[in-house]
């Protein structure tokens, strides 16, 4: 059975955006709760792993200087600067909080302290699910992100000559990231998503696939609004795995948001747990070292119940569909897995059908091509 960790705290998950704030980091005290009333951190195979702050000069592998100390100003109050130069403002998505300094390097060293033991081989998997935080930017937070946790850990690994294959499944376009490393050809970069068209950030269409020596080596999967589990993973497995395989890369990182479920109250895609879940065990077949992060995701009972069968799939197990009674109380289903029968219009249907297929078409002659995958 694989060796994995999972690091966690209940200080990543006490911090509150704003009271109508979608972000609810209490979501992953939820999922940590449902795992623990399986038994998920009682054998020998799993370990839960207290996370860190990361440092300022670890920050600034992705992040200038003055953002830095912009965040850690706005954060005590005391910044004499605007906090829309930034990318913050009281009413949008990146509110100024008090301890968000805090909040945010404990959240990005969470991630450092999982990349760690991946790439000392002590363990096959590291979980960290308060990570994921795809959007920020070096110089501004954007889309509830303050600090760009994966594209800090792809970092630390390309420091030590590993390659590193990102996917990033999230409902939303992984464009922080994406945008790091889009002149690298040691960072492949895959982002399936909500086409740009339809949702934040308005980014991630195939033609954005890299410049220079990263040229090809930044793929873009637009989805059409309502697209559904069999389209979904028949897009993903036409391009990801073959793709991974190809570039051949000493780590896998992956993003792991569940904004991409079907009642998710800000996006619109339509994935159940099922497709969810096989999405993750597409990733663990890969056999490669992995650092999973979290990310996004809003129907913070669906953000609990697939992490946890997430979590369950880099452990080798499969959890009673029975929700333990110690936390039942919190879901509206008794069952850790989907019953519901999704009602797609067929008219819809087929025009996801028709958009998926077309871009894996223009993905092959433009980006999979240069991997010999045409």
């Amino acid at each position: 059975m694989p060796n994995a960790a999972f690091v966690y705290d209940d200080a990543l998950s006490q911090h509150v955006l704003r009271s109508d704030h979608p972000m609810r980091p209490v979501r992953l005290r939820l999922a940590y709760e449902l795992l623990s009333a399986y038994g998920a951190f009682d054998g020998e195979t799993s370990r839960l792993i207290n996370p860190r702050s990361a440092t300022e000069e670890e920050l600034e592998w992705v992040h200038t200087p003055q953002y830095i100390a912009a965040v850690r100003a706005l954060s005590s109050g005391l910044a004499t600067e605007r906090p829309e130069r930034f990318g913050f403002a009281a009413m949008g998505d990146n509110p100024v909080y008090p301890g968000m300094y805090d909040a945010a390097t404990l959240s990005s060293g969470a991630t450092l302290v999982a990349a760690e033991l991946v790439a000392a081989g002590r363990v096959d998997v590291a979980f960290s699910i308060s990570g994921g935080l795809h959007h920020a930017a070096p110089t501004h937070a954007s889309g509830f992100c303050i600090f760009n946790d994966p594209a800090i850990a792809i970092k630390y690994f390309l420091e030590r000559g590993m390659r590193v294959a990102y996917v990033d499944v999230d409902a939303h376009h992984g464009d922080g990231v994406q945008d790091v490393f889009y002149g690298d050809d040691r960072a492949l970069t895959i982002s399936i998503h909500e086409s740009g068209s339809y949702l934040f950030p308005g980014t991630g269409f195939v033609s954005e696939s890299g410049t220079g020596e990263g040229a090809g080596y930044s793929v873009n999967i637009p989805l059409y609004p309502y697209t559904e589990d069999e389209p979904y993973l028949w897009a993903f497995r036409e391009v990801v795995p073959p793709l991974i395989r190809a570039f051949a890369p000493d780590v896998l990182v992956t993003q792991l948001g569940i904004d991409s479920y079907h009642s998710d109250p800000i996006t619109h895609l339509q994935l159940t747990s099922r497709g969810y879940v096989d999405i993750i065990r597409e990733f663990a077949a890969l056999g490669l070292p992995w650092l999973a992060l979290g990310g996004g995701g809003y129907d913070i009972g669906a953000v609990a119940r697939c992490w946890t069968l997430a979590y369950g799939v880099m452990l080798g197990t499969e959890w009673p569909d029975r929700i333990p009674e110690a936390v039942a109380g919190q879901y509206l289903s008794p069952n850790l897995r989907d019953t519901v029968a999704l009602e797609v219009p067929d008219n819809v249907r087929q025009e996801v059908r028709r958009y998926v297929e077309d871009g894996v078409s223009e993905l092959r002659r433009e980006v999979l091509s240069r991997h010999g995958l045409g």
